[in-house]
Formats: C-alpha cells, structure tokens, sequence
C-alpha cells in the first residue's frame, strides 16, 4: 500500500511538472520576440528584445486570454502610452524616458458625452 501511494504520489507530480512551459525565443529580423507561458499553457506576456533590452510592445494576458496590460519599451526603458486594465477600470499611465509623466484612471461608471 506504501509503495502504491508512493507511486501516485510521484505520477502527480510529474504530470504538474510536465504542464509547466518554458519560455520561446524566436528571432523576427533584429529582434527577439519572447513568449511567456501561464501554467496551464496559456500565453502570459509577449514582446520584443533588442540588444538584450525590452523594446516595442509588450502585451500582458490572463489565463482566459483577456489583455491585462499593453507597455511600450525603447532601449529598455518605459516609453509612450501604457494601458492596465482592471476589473471595473482602465489605467492610463504616459511614461517619458523611464518615468511618469500622467496617470489617468477610467472607470465603468464614467459618462462619455457625444456629439451625433
């Protein structure tokens, strides 16, 4: 019976392991496009190096494939529009050679007045 639960025991194991994908690397002209995984597989992040540095668009995703963030890198460093996006808001932060130059914050309740 030892030996049984043992067994079991490692067979779960293995198969948690077995879920967990590695990071892909592939190469598009000069850069690097790196693909981030979830545990269950599912993509976690994408975007691109340069030189070893995050440049261009970074997307961030939950486990249901839902865009949680998008982010924009030159040279490593934090650039232009990002966008976070939360349960009942949206997160506006501008960044301007690595820091923070405006942060606005949407939330579902706001009104948007048009012009028809």
């Amino acid at each position: 019976m030892k030996k049984l639960f043992t067994i079991a025991l490692l067979s779960i194991a293995t198969i948690g392991f077995s879920q967990n994908q590695k990071p892909t690397f592939e190469a598009e002209g000069d850069l690097v496009k790196a693909t981030y995984y979830h545990e269950d597989g599912s993509i976690s992040t994408q975007g691109f190096f340069k030189d070893k540095k995050l440049t261009g668009k970074w997307v961030r995703f939950d486990k249901k494939g839902n865009k949680t963030q998008l982010a924009f890198y030159k040279d490593g460093k934090k650039t232009g529009k990002w966008f976070i996006w939360g349960a009942d808001s949206l997160k506006e932060i501008t960044y301007s050679n690595n820091a923070v130059q405006d942060v606005s914050l949407w939330k579902a309740e706001s009104k948007i007045a048009a012009n028809k």
